[in-house]
């Protein structure tokens, strides 16, 4: 296999430890820190299941999604290999659908950013810190990718050595039988107690499933960085193989630790239940500092999803899927109209955080889990495909293929197809499911419209990707 160079305009920058924290910026963030409140009530303790099995699906996603990027290292990455394997169409509705999932997501990440300011701040409106959050992050992005890769480790690796800290240093208090104040003593008989491991039974766990996808979503960011990795045959299977694992030990881990240590039945959705916690403890400074690690951790989320989304337009720019303003870059190698969009798209968040403070976030989660899971089918559908494409032609094995093959991509793909049937089913995540299905339909129309209609397909991006490839393929001949 041969690494195709960056397209024109974009720099290879990034290297295997910026991959690894990119993507750990973008899954460890909102999720864990505000939106494991929400997931803990509907399911009890049992949520841990529901991660345990939501982080399997999520594995063999990346390994799909690895297997094909290191086949074809590539700007747009998903998007482009379901133009590939599953038509231009398909690549557009995925292409178009994870920057809509990256804007949903970061809505809910610039949300929980407002909720933590009023925890020192509890009388400022939250939408003022919102717009604040939105014009620095959106001057963080016009930075060289070098310096962006640079600055989201630490953001991201802050926040990684507190939730360390914090597993550490609950087991440290269980183990010395310390007791929360006015609460029954900590330890793991926490999560048998207050109505049993799993309260709500089954159905808790499977209404749990939105929120913790949610979690999840933005950890397909490793594929989009292929383009600009400095070795992508290598460090991109790397990334796969331990951010996953590492993720779903910080999420069970970390929820274990903390209904161990406070009933789950008392972890409410005000503010970060990580801060909540540990205010209790009687420890003047814990919730402060623990304040500033979440925010550290929204901020580096919000980050990583306006790089995601930028990069993903860019791709689909060169294949002629959106404007061609999208494929021009600064002098510093940054695809500035789409970090200007972002940011615009972000102010929307200011105003429903001003309409509807109190319903917000479920609805933005719901949204976003949906976008994500479409994201996700398409990964799977493509390398399926993908697969099925090399036996016919007798191709030579991959470098990195999915432990079980086809097998394991029709396992997760039912278990994606599950999490679309419960935010149909349950009443308070419902207007995902039709919120979802517009947009599809519009892409659809659009595509029909300005894409097809108006011949601006451009799918060859064999050779140095420069975004000046010929029109006339319906698929692209993706680089070996």
């Amino acid at each position: 296999m041969t690494t195709s160079p960056a397209p024109r305009g974009l720099t290879r920058g990034l290297s295997a430890r910026h991959i690894h924290f990119i993507a750990l910026g973008s899954a460890i963030g909102t999720g864990l820190f505000y939106g494991s409140a929400e997931a803990i009530q509907k399911a009890g303790p049992a949520v841990l299941l529901a991660y345990v099995v939501a982080g399997a699906a999520v594995f063999v996603v990346m390994r799909s999604l690895g297997e094909m990027a290191v086949r074809h290292p590539v700007p747009g990455s998903f998007g482009q290999y379901a133009s590939r394997y599953l038509g231009p169409l398909a690549g557009f509705i995925t292409g178009w659908t994870f920057a809509f999932e990256m804007a949903i997501v970061a809505l809910a990440d610039v949300t929980a950013f407002g909720v933590y300011m009023g925890f020192w701040f509890p009388d400022v409106p939250r939408w003022i810190w919102i717009l604040a959050i939105i014009f620095v992050i959106a001057g963080l992005n016009t930075m060289r990718v070098k310096v962006f890769g640079e600055m989201e480790f630490w953001l991201s690796l802050i926040k990684v050595v507190a939730i360390l800290a914090m597993i550490f240093g609950g087991i440290a208090l269980m183990v010395f039988g310390f007791q929360m104040q006015a609460e029954a003593a900590v330890g793991p008989q926490n999560l048998i107690q207050h109505g049993g491991f799993m309260p709500h039974g089954v159905g808790g766990i499977i209404a749990s499933l939105a929120v913790v996808v949610f979690a999840f979503g933005g950890i397909e960011t490793i594929g989009i960085t292929a383009g600009e990795a400095n070795d992508p045959g290598h460090s991109i299977p790397k990334a796969i193989n331990t951010v996953p694992l590492r993720i779903l030990l910080f999420y069970v881990g970390t929820l274990a630790v903390i209904m161990s240590l406070f009933p789950w039945d008392k972890i409410g959705s005000e503010g970060s239940p990580f801060v909540t916690i540990f205010a209790q403890l009687g420890i003047p400074a814990a919730p402060s500092i623990l304040n500033v690690v979440v925010i550290t951790a929204a901020v580096s989320a919000i980050n990583s999803d306006i790089f995601s989304a930028g990069r993903m337009l860019f791709g689909l720019a060169q294949q002629g899927q959106a404007p061609p303003a999208f494929a021009r870059v600064s002098k510093n190698g940054v695809p500035l109209l789409t970090a200007a969009i972002m940011g615009c798209t972000l102010l929307i968040g200011v105003v429903l955080n001003a309409v509807i403070p109190e319903k917000i976030f479920l609805v933005i989660a719901s949204i976003a889990s949906f976008a994500t899971v479409w994201v996700w089918i398409m990964i799977l559908l493509a390398h399926i495909a993908m697969k099925r494409e090399q036996a016919r032609d007798g191709a030579a094995p991959s470098a990195f293929p999915v432990p079980g093959g086809r097998v394991a991509s029709y396992a997760a793909l039912a278990f994606m197809v599950l999490v679309l049937v419960v935010l149909g089913f349950f009443e308070d995540t419902r207007t995902a499911l039709y919120v979802g299905a517009a947009w599809i339909v519009l892409l659809v129309i659009a595509y029909r419209i300005w894409v097809k209609g108006a011949g601006r397909q451009r799918a060859d991006l064999d050779g140095a990707g420069d975004g000046t490839t010929p029109a006339g393929r319906s698929t692209p001949h993706l680089p070996e």
